[in-house]
């Protein structure tokens, strides 16, 4: 269960940061108001998920995985950049939390 709680924590992480994208500066409301709510459900799920997961997997998974989705949701979405040193970039932090996993396993 602590595992959904932690991939329910970085989905709506992932809607939060988006929904900054979305609120333009927090001139458009929905998407402002949005930004706050998403994030607060994240902080919340990633409260229940480090309840049995270790703190250092849980956070880095949550901020890997957050990471790399937000960067291909700016690409596909946003029509931002994707250059050979972002791609580079993200796949290091993806072994970095890969790396982290294996480092604590029993």
């Amino acid at each position: 269960m602590h595992w959904l709680y932690l991939a329910g924590a970085i989905l709506f992480e992932v809607a939060g940061t988006t929904s900054m994208k979305l609120s333009q500066g927090f001139t458009r409301l929905v998407p402002s108001i949005l930004l706050f709510v998403f994030y607060a459900i994240s902080f919340v799920s990633l409260t229940f998920a480090v309840k049995k997961i270790d703190m250092s997997i849980s956070y880095a998974i949550w901020s890997g995985v957050g990471t790399a989705l937000i960067a291909l949701i700016s690409v596909v979405f946003f029509k931002e950049s994707m250059t050979v040193l972002k791609m580079i970039s993200l796949v290091l932090i993806i072994l970095g939390v890969i790396g982290l996993n294996i480092s604590f396993e029993k």
